[in-house]
């Protein structure tokens, strides 16, 4: 692209302004979900007042403790847990050039189930109480979070390992990733079918992945690891861009392709081992997200990686909202609606075809 005089070329203003009209949209969508968020439930409070409790204002003791203690720590939790494993999908397609690229199709997801099933069969992390919120909670979730995260982990480190053996292709990745994910399953099948009635019952709340369990404190855990990997991702868009382009475009262009390939593929499983960890397994929004806001964004990355952030916060505090209020006052855990809507909604992108 040849800029006249050092003056940037109207269509490509344009093209620009388009995009970040988008991204600002993104954003007043998601700031105005939270606060809806956070106004519905078993006890509704206004909009004002949640509007006047989030900006610090006078409201009632009452408003202040559903907001705050109760509400706001799950809608956060859905919002970061939401952008870290689109951004993490996001990355994952782009580096391993396959649509199909996610932590839950890659087998992490998988790994970190076992790793909890584990710590609740043997380290005894599985005697299960049950919170304010109506919210599962296994009773040593440090052990079990630590155990599913060890795994988690140890499963990317496994596929990064085998693609270096085999030259960093992404069908190695891919097909490692999916041999993994089987014989996690697997794992995690033979540790239930040994456990007893307790123990099984906390391997399958575990898995069910649900924002209700963060606290503030795992809250600032998972916003650390988001901001910080995001950052990374959002750094090499343009070694994104050029490796979309083909491997040898981009190592004509002076790019490390192996090296962007195995580091991104590791601080995507870390962030999404991370969120997983703590929440429980959310399959989808990895998946799903990047493919929606490509198809409304385009495939270049200085865009698509924050819009999926934005995208993937919107759609999983969405979810999570519609899954508190749709059974009320049984709580569904969001992974159960994230993928009844994610997999029509991803087999409609595939059936409409072009670039997914």
């Amino acid at each position: 692209m040849h800029f006249h005089n050092g003056r940037i070329p109207e269509e490509y203003r344009r093209y620009v302004g388009r995009k970040v009209a988008f991204l600002i949209v993104l954003t007043i969508l998601l700031a105005a979900a939270l606060v809806v968020a956070v106004s519905l439930g078993a006890a509704n409070v206004p909009v004002p007042a949640v509007i006047k409790s989030l900006l610090g204002m006078e409201t009632t003791r009452q408003t202040e403790i559903i907001v705050w203690n109760i509400r706001l720590p799950q809608a956060l939790a859905s919002m970061v847990a939401g952008a870290g494993l689109a951004v993490a999908g996001a990355a994952m397609q782009s580096i391993l050039r396959n649509p199909l690229g996610s932590p839950f199709t890659l087998g992490i997801s998988h790994a970190a189930a076992f790793g909890a099933a584990l710590s609740v069969m043997l380290l005894g992390g599985g005697i299960m109480g049950s919170n304010a919120v109506g919210a599962i909670q296994v009773t040593n979730p440090w052990l079990t979070t630590f155990s599913a995260f060890v795994f988690s982990i140890g499963a990317a480190a496994a596929i990064v390992g085998v693609a270096r053996l085999r030259g960093a292709t992404p069908e190695v990745m891919v097909l490692t990733g999916v041999a993994l994910g089987a014989f996690f399953t697997a794992g995690t099948m033979l540790l239930q079918f040994f456990a007893d009635d307790v123990q099984l019952a906390a391997m399958v709340f575990w898995t069910f992945g649900d924002a209700a369990r963060a606290s503030w404190r795992e809250v600032g855990y998972m916003t650390a690891a988001t901001f910080a990997v995001a950052i990374i991702f959002f750094a090499n868009s343009w070694n994104y861009n050029a490796i979309d382009a083909g491997d040898e475009t981009a190592r004509g262009l002076g790019i490390r392709v192996e090296w962007v390939r195995t580091s991104g593929m590791m601080l995507a499983s870390v962030l999404t081992a991370v969120i997983i960890s703590f929440l429980g397994i959310i399959g989808f929004v990895g998946l799903v997200v990047p493919h929606m806001v490509r198809r409304l964004i385009g495939a270049d990355h200085r865009f698509l990686l924050p819009a999926s952030c934005l995208g993937g916060a919107l759609l999983l505090l969405v979810a999570d909202t519609g899954a508190r209020l749709l059974l009320a006052p049984h709580v569904l855990p969001v992974s159960i609606l994230t993928a009844f809507v994610g997999a029509p909604v991803f087999l409609w992108l595939i059936i409409r075809g072009g670039r997914t």
